[in-house]
Order: structure tokens, then sequence, then C-alpha cells
């Protein structure tokens, strides 16, 4: 066998949904969850499931995803893209969504700090006007 034949062989690991769980943290309910939703497909082997080497990557590219609060949709565009047009037009996809994300999240972080800017402002006029009452919160 030639080490080009040898390079193009698939790695021939699995692992049980419990040694996935174990690993990333998941419950097996999220793993099924993901199966259904088509993120996973999982082999069968009796009545267990067998998770691939691909299986095991996608499942940590999904939970990275979540992690940051992509939905499910967005997760599986960007992994079906993958298999149907290739690594550079999933990573265009990809990186579009991860720009829209971030301004999402930087619009909630400016809210946030709005919220706590208008909520201080009441706290310490409330500390003023009630002065019994700011040192009832504070015992």
């Amino acid at each position: 066998m030639t080490m080009l034949t040898n390079l193009r062989r698939p790695p021939y690991r699995t692992y049980s949904i419990t040694q996935l769980c174990r690993e990333f943290g998941a419950t097996p309910r999220a793993l099924r969850f993901y199966e259904e939703q088509g993120l996973l497909t999982p082999g069968r082997r009796d009545l267990a499931r067998v998770y691939s080497y691909k299986d095991r990557a996608r499942l940590q590219l999904i939970l990275r995803g979540r992690r940051v609060g992509l939905s499910i949709a967005e997760i599986r565009d960007i992994l079906d893209l993958y298999e149907e047009k290739g690594e550079a037009v999933q990573s265009a996809q990809a990186l579009r969504v991860f720009r829209q994300r971030i301004e999402q999240l930087e619009a909630q972080r400016q809210e946030v700090e709005d919220a706590i800017l208008t909520l201080k402002a009441a706290a310490g006029r409330l500390a003023r006007q009630h002065p019994d009452a700011a040192q009832m919160v504070e015992a």
C-alpha cells in the first residue's frame, strides 16, 4: 500500500453517545436532538448509535455555534455547504453569519450598558430620596 493511498483512507475511529457526551459536556438528549435536526447522522450497531470522526467534528462545530448564539438553521446551512459546494463556499457563508452575529451581540451589549446606566441612575435617585430604604437594603 502506498503512502498516498494510506492518506486518503478515512479514520475508522468511532464513538458512542456516552463518549461524546463525556468529551463535550453534552447530554444524550442534545445529541439525539441534533440527529433529529439532521445535523448528525450516526450509524447503528444493533440499537446503539455509533458516531464517526465526522460526526464528532460536526458536534464540536455545532456546540461552538450554539455557544455563540447561532440558530440550528444557521448551523445546518453552514455544515451542509461543505458537502454541497466545498470548503471555500462554506467558509464564505460562515464568515457572513459570524459577522452578522457579531453585529447583533454588539447591539445587545449597547442595550445592556444603557440599561445598567439607567438602573444605576434610578437606584441613586431612590437612595437619595429614601435614605431609610437604602439602609435597609445595605444591611
